[in-house]
């Protein structure tokens, strides 16, 4: 299969991407970063211009696009919502209409998240339900995925849109997961929780989310000219405490976990995925448990500081 992924100069896309190469696939990478090609296993293009990139679908004419280029940070679009608005919505406009004009007829995925759901009134929270985001970053997640109905509707792409909840991996040196080792793995005798420790994620490790994207890919229904709506996530409900104290016992059994108890109103308090239409579409598919996950980005990270501090030294 040959898939074009853009922006694999961040942790989803360019995770995905070498995911994909090792499986097999004819990968094209294009991103802004021109020292991302230099560790890229596949194809690269830097600094694809949105208006040219009909032209490199011509050429390399893919099976499927990947969007997943933009902005990946709530607090970022809360400071500075017209950037998030522009990196967001704008590019995915440029995107679909990129492949409007290129005549070719691939699978188009656009990467969405839980954020449009905001606090949903029920759970586990399917895909029907209506959308009611708490924050830009949400907001402008809505409108995407508005632009990709439109343009399965009035164009004929074929469209999916794939809602991630809590995505973790190696690669991802911010948020949660990240902050937490990194505060369990230094001096401090405390690690501290931002929030009460009791707000719940669905978190997924992204070599488990790549699973189940190529799955998707490879089983995908001719009704994605309709615009298919699949949530990629565990299914499984996790407080924000439980996955400290489980990252606890693999890093720093002897440190205490703390919470400051702050609430930010645009973060949800619970995330909670209803994943029978994976399930459906994938029934191969089975995500591993939240502990080996870990695990896997504890022995990783500190491969890493190993080999930094040999580099220093």
């Amino acid at each position: 299969m040959r898939i074009l992924i853009t922006g694999i100069s961040g942790f989803i896309g360019g995770s995905l991407g070498r995911y994909a190469a090792a499986a097999g696939h004819v990968v094209m990478g294009a991103g802004r970063s021109r020292e991302a090609g230099k560790h890229w296993p596949g194809l690269y293009t830097g600094l694809v211009d949105p208006r040219d990139l009909s032209d490199l679908i011509r050429d390399f004419l893919p099976d499927v696009l990947v969007q997943a280029a933009g902005p990946a940070s709530v607090s970022a679009s809360l400071e500075d919502p017209l950037k998030d608005f522009s990196g967001s919505v704008q590019t995915g406009a440029e995107f679909l209409d990129a492949v409007r004009r290129s005549g070719r007829d691939p699978l188009v995925i656009l990467l969405s998240s839980a954020a449009v759901y905001g606090n949903p009134a029920s759970f586990p929270v399917a895909e029907e339900v209506s959308l009611q985001p708490i924050s830009p970053y949400g907001f402008h997640k809505v409108a995407s995925e508005l632009l990709a109905r439109e343009y399965s509707a009035c164009f004929g792409l074929k469209t999916m849109i794939c809602r991630f909840f809590s995505v973790f991996g190696p690669a991802q040196r911010r948020l949660l997961v990240w902050e937490l080792y990194q505060q369990l793995a230094g001096p401090e005798k405390t690690a501290w929780l931002a929030g009460t420790g009791n707000e719940t994620r669905d978190f997924l490790y992204i070599e488990d989310l790549a699973v189940a994207l190529l799955g998707l890919i490879e089983n995908s229904p001719e009704a994605t000219r309709e615009c298919l709506i699949v949530n990629v996530a565990s299914g499984t409900e996790t407080s924000v405490l439980t996955l400290a104290e489980t990252l606890r016992e693999l890093v720093a059994p002897e440190k205490q976990i703390s919470c400051r108890g702050n609430l930010r109103k645009n973060d949800p308090l619970r995330w909670w995925a209803d994943i029978s239409r994976l399930q459906t579409l994938v029934p191969s598919w089975q995500p591993r448990p939240l502990r080996d996950a870990l695990k896997l980005c504890v022995a990783n990270w500190r491969h890493a500081d190993s080999l930094s501090l040999q580099h220093g030294s």
